[in-house]
């Protein structure tokens, strides 16, 4: 019963954040710049993945991209731009997937280790203190830094729940704390005119 209990009040927590994704005072600030924006890459192949990888040149042997996936990114940038929401520094890890949604989103992507999280280790109890950094980083004046990484990453940090692919969560780096999440589906519910 204590089970139910929970799981009924992390849904409802849960409904009312989704359903302030599209509140226009978020939209607000992200146009007035200085947020991090954490965005998971787009839709991928789950019948691949990176096991088999040598580098993270190697993206035959990685999990990539639908074409689901590749115009989800196409359209997420086209968002942010009718939008009016100003990018400064896109920083991506250095998967494919990662990258590739941030070129397709973005038209650029600076590659980096601290987007994905620091060392392969999983044990490493600093392990994201790279991403951490990159996150309490305060963009340029009017701007908005984006991180294109992974669920795990973002998981590790801010715990529960997981960002879905495509989702994208509001950090302000001086709180080092999420403002808001946008789901893929968010975005056309903002209204251009607030």
């Amino acid at each position: 019963m204590r089970t139910r209990v929970c799981l009924a009040a992390f849904l409802a927590l849960y409904s009312v954040l989704a359903l302030a994704q599209a509140d226009p005072a978020l939209l607000a600030k992200l146009r007035q710049g200085g947020y991090v924006l954490f965005l998971r890459h787009t839709s991928t192949d789950f019948s691949q993945n990176d096991s088999r990888m040598t580098s993270f040149e190697d993206c035959a042997n990685q999990r990539n991209l639908t074409d689901k996936g590749r115009d989800e990114a196409r359209s997420l940038g086209a968002q942010i731009k009718r939008l009016g929401i100003p990018i400064g520094t896109v920083y991506a890890s250095p998967f494919c997937r990662t990258l590739e949604t941030a070129r397709l989103a973005f038209g650029r992507a600076e590659r980096t280790g601290e987007a994905r999280g620091g060392p392969a280790n999983t044990n490493d109890p600093i392990r994201y203190d790279p991403l951490r950094k990159l996150l309490a980083t305060r963009p340029p004046a009017a701007k908005n830094n984006v991180i294109a990484s992974h669920g795990n990453p973002f998981y590790a940090v801010f715990g529960p729940p997981y960002l879905a692919e495509g989702e994208m969560a509001v950090v302000e780096p001086s709180t080092f704390s999420v403002v808001g999440r946008i789901r893929l589906e968010d975005w056309q519910a903002f209204d251009q005119r607030h």
